[in-house]
C-alpha cells in the first residue's frame, strides 16, 4: 500500500523525468521494463485519432434522407479544427442536410472556399447567419463582394495566394490555375496525404503533383488569424523538412464530366502514376469517370455522394 501511495503521488505531481527515476527505485529493472512497455502502449492508444470526411452537399445521391443539388461541400472532423470545405450552392439545402446529419453549424471553426463558382460558395451567407464566428479562407482572387459578406457577418477573412498552413496537419495548396483560380485542401495523416478538391479546374493530376511537392519541402508556422485579421497570406518556405508525401486518398470534384472515355483514361492513368492509393470522385467528376476509376481502382474506389462518411482510422 505504501508503494502504491507513492506511485499515485508521482503520477499526479511529478514531471516525467523525475517520475521515471523514482519508479526505478520502487521496482527492479525487469519490472520497470515491463511497466514501461505497458504504459507506452496505453499512451500510444490514447493519442490515436480518426479523420472523418462527410459529404454534406453533392449532386450524387447516397443517403436518401438528404437533398441533392449540383455543388459540393465536405465536413472534415478529427483535426484540431473542424473544417467545412465549400458550402454548396443553396444555403437552405446545406443547412437542412447538416441538420439531418446532426451537424451543428456552431461546431465548425473554419470554412474553406475552393473557387468562385456559385455551386461552391452560394451557401455562404445562410451559413454565416447560423455561425458568424468562423474563419473563412478563400482565394484572394474572389470578388470583393464575397469578401464583404464575410466581413459584414463578423467572421474572420483570410485571403489565400500561396500555400499556407490552415491548422496542424491541414494545408491549402494556395491558388492554382490560370483562368479559374482554385485552392484545394491537403491533410497530412499517418496513412499518407488526403487531398480534397472542389472542382479541380487546374487539373486533378496537377493538384496531386502540387500537393506532393508542397508537403515534401514545406512545414509552415501556425499563424494567429485572430490577431492578423484579413491580411493576405503569401505562405512561407523558410522552414524545410522532408516528410512522407504518399497520397492515401483524393476526394471531391475531378471536373471530368465533359470528357470522353479516352481523355478520362489518360487522367486515371495519371492519378495511378502518382501512386494515389484510393479515389473518391464526386460532384463534377461525371458517371463515366466514376465507372472508369472504379474499373481501375477496384476495392480502392470509394463510391461517394451526399451523406457518405469516410472514416480514416488512426489518422493522427
Amino acid at each position: 500500500m505504501y508503494k502504491l501511495n507513492r506511485i499515485i503521488l508521482f503520477l499526479v505531481f511529478t514531471p516525467l523525468e523525475v517520475f521515471l527515476k523514482g519508479m526505478r527505485r520502487l521496482f527492479n529493472r525487469k519490472s520497470f521494463v515491463i511497466l514501461g512497455l505497458l504504459t507506452g502502449s496505453f499512451i500510444s492508444l490514447g493519442i490515436a485519432k480518426d479523420l472523418d470526411l462527410t459529404i454534406v452537399y453533392d449532386n450524387n445521391a447516397y443517403n436518401e434522407k438528404l437533398e441533392t443539388r449540383w455543388g459540393f461541400s465536405c465536413l472534415i472532423e478529427g483535426l484540431e479544427k473542424t473544417i467545412l470545405f465549400d458550402v454548396g450552392g443553396e444555403g437552405s439545402v446545406l443547412l437542412k442536410n447538416m441538420e439531418k446529419l446532426k451537424i451543428e453549424p456552431k461546431t465548425i471553426d473554419i470554412i474553406i472556399l475552393s473557387h468562385i463558382h456559385h455551386d461552391h460558395i452560394g451557401g455562404l451567407s445562410d451559413f454565416l447567419r447560423e455561425n458568424p464566428l468562423v474563419t473563412v479562407y478563400m482565394p484572394s482572387s474572389l470578388p470583393q463582394s464575397v469578401k464583404d459578406k464575410v466581413k459584414d457577418a463578423g467572421a474572420k477573412l483570410v485571403e489565400v495566394r500561396s500555400s499556407i498552413e490552415i491548422c496542424k496537419n491541414a494545408y491549402s495548396t494556395g491558388e492554382l490555375g490560370a483562368w479559374i483560380k482554385e485552392e484545394s485542401l491537403i491533410i497530412k495523416t499517418s496513412k499518407g496525404l488526403v487531398i480534397i478538391t472542389g472542382c479541380a479546374h487546374p487539373g486533378i493530376v496537377n493538384i496531386v503533383e502540387k500537393a506532393k511537392e508542397i508537403l515534401k519541402i514545406n512545414v509552415y508556422p501556425v499563424r494567429n488569424v485572430a490577431e492578423e485579421g484579413s491580411k493576405i497570406y503569401k505562405g512561407s518556405s523558410h522552414q524545410k523538412k522532408k516528410i512522407s508525401n504518399r497520397v492515401y486518398l483524393v476526394l471531391g470534384g475531378f471536373h471530368l464530366c465533359w470528357m470522353n472515355a479516352w481523355n478520362i483514361k489518360e487522367i486515371v492513368n495519371g492519378i495511378k502514376k502518382e501512386k494515389v492509393e484510393k479515389v473518391a470522385p464526386c460532384h463534377c467528376s461525371g458517371n463515366l469517370a466514376r465507372k472508369l476509376f472504379e474499373k481501375t481502382y477496384g476495392k480502392d474506389f470509394i463510391l461517394v455522394g451526399c451523406g457518405k462518411k469516410i472514416r480514416i482510422k488512426d489518422a493522427f
